[in-house]
């Protein structure tokens, strides 16, 4: 009975081990990587934005973008890359921090804008027609800097995917 007992223990115990390293295994798995690279928006009136964004190009990492961060420095962002002119449909599922959202043509100029996407929300953000790229800013943003449609979207991926077309 005593060798029965220490047997379940042992099972118990090497169960435990194995879920918490798969646990493990698939968080570390699921934390992509992203390039960074600048990135300016230009406005009508001629002021420019700077800003430094982590691209999301692999499906993955357009699946993972900005889900489960609390916060952004002011100056950052993501920039979403489909390599194919379409509509796209975004969410705010696991993204904590309310974000404003800008749908870029081909050309780099913005054609439609959510602003204050509100976090954690399943609602779908439909960019309304054909684009190329989603920028992901702080919400308030495009408020705070006079940021609208029209206005032109620049940065070195943008010009070389322009290019490869």
């Amino acid at each position: 009975m005593a060798r029965h007992a220490r047997r379940l223990g042992v099972a118990h115990l090497a169960s435990a081990v194995m879920a918490l390293f798969l646990c493990l295994a698939s968080t570390a798995a699921a934390d992509e990587k992203f390039d960074t690279q600048p990135l300016t928006i230009v406005t009508k009136d001629g002021k420019s934005h700077a800003f430094t964004v982590e691209l999301a190009v692999t499906p993955r990492q357009r699946e993972q973008g900005l889900m489960n961060r609390t916060e952004m420095a002011a100056n950052r962002g993501m920039l979403f890359a489909f390599g194919e002119t379409r509509q796209v449909f975004m969410w705010m599922k696991n993204t904590y921090v309310s974000l404003d959202m800008l749908f870029i043509g081909k050309d780099g100029n913005i054609r439609t804008i959510k602003e204050n996407a509100e976090p954690l929300s399943e609602a779908i953000i439909d960019s309304k027609g054909p684009i190329d790229y989603v920028l992901e800013l702080n919400g308030g943003t495009v408020k705070r800097l006079g940021i609208r449609t029209g206005n032109r979207v620049e940065n070195e991926l943008m010009q070389s995917l322009r290019k490869a077309q």
